[in-house]
Order: C-alpha cells, then structure tokens, then sequence
C-alpha cells in the first residue's frame, strides 16, 4: 500500500517558524550532529548480529555478500538497480518513495564489516517479516584510507548480490538522498 506525503507549502512553513520562535526555541550554536557511541546493549541488533553470522543460514540460500572488490560510486550518485522483470510501474513508484518503507537501518558509525552484518540480518528479519520496502542509511561518507565512499559502494554492490531484493534505488530528499536507498524485496515464500 503505498502513501503520498504531505509536503508542507510556504504558508505552513512559516507558520511553523513563527510558533517556534513564540515558544522560545533558539537555533543552536553549532550545525554538527553528535551521534555519540553506538548502543551496544540492544537486543535486536544482537540478534540480528548473530543470525548473519550462523552456518545454517548460509547453507540455507541467505548466502554472505561477497567481500571482494567493489566498483566506487560518488558520493552524489544515484543508485540504481531492478531485475529486468519487475513491473515498470513498481519500479516508478520506488523511485518516486510513493511505496511505503516499513522498517528502517542506518549504517552510520559502523566498520564495513559490521555494515555487512547488520545488513545481512537486517535484510534476513525484513524478509521473515515479510516486509516489502525496507530503508537502508548508507551515508555519503569518504572512507579514511580511500577516495570514495567504501559503505555506499559496497551497499550498492552487496543489494546487488542479495537473492530477496527485486530493486533498490536512491532516496528521496525527505528520507536521506543519495545518502540512504529504498529497497524491495521479495516477500518469502511470494512470486516475483
């Protein structure tokens, strides 16, 4: 099922600003986000965590993405990919974010590869779960020791590989941009 959002027009806007301003909200001082220390004590993600890492699923068919080279994409590039029989339309709507995401995963702050296992077990529950679009938070981010953004471009490259993914492409602005993909996947046990 999917839903428009609402884009606010200016006269919302400003209405918006106005009521912040009569609340007293200041703009603060410094334009840096702090996304202090990971959380390491949540459950999900070491559930998740561990079911990348088991044999039994690998033998299963969920197979590990490659960790071999991968093609460097830009940090503004627009990602893009569908297999070749997925309906046009479909693959319209995903581009547009008129198909609902309906669980969500940032890789921020992750080594690459912990990013490849929170994507596996990500991509593993949405499909046990029998979620249709998921979201994933790849960033822009240069790697340190190379010139190209190492987890967008191994994202792009693992997606790829993935049995259960039928398409994925950039974000829209209001969900991350280049900065993060809508994937759909292949619900369990469901035709193409």
């Amino acid at each position: 099922m999917s839903r428009d959002r609402h884009v606010p027009d200016d006269d919302e806007i400003n209405a918006f600003r106005q009521a912040l301003r009569e609340a007293g909200v200041r703009p603060i001082a410094s334009n840096r986000a702090d996304p202090g220390r990971r959380r390491r004590g949540d459950a999900a993600a070491a559930e998740r965590r561990a079911a990348a890492t088991t044999v039994a699923d690998d033998l299963a068919g969920g197979g590990r993405t490659s960790d071999g080279r991968v093609e460097p994409v830009r940090p503004s590039e627009f990602l893009d990919f569908a297999l070749p029989d997925l309906p046009w339309r479909t693959r319209q709507q995903l581009k547009r974010g008129r198909l609902a995401w309906e669980a969500g995963l940032d890789l921020h702050g992750h080594t690459l590869e912990e990013a490849r296992e929170e994507l596996e077990a990500f991509l593993r529950d949405a499909c046990d779960r029998r979620r249709r679009c998921v979201l994933v938070v790849h960033g822009k981010a240069w790697g340190s020791t190379r010139n190209y953004p190492v987890i967008k471009s191994h994202v792009n490259a693992w997606l790829r590989e993935w049995p259960s993914v039928l398409a994925f492409c950039s974000a829209t602005t209001i969900d991350g941009g280049t900065g993060a993909v809508y994937v759909l996947l292949r619900r369990r046990g469901a035709e193409a």
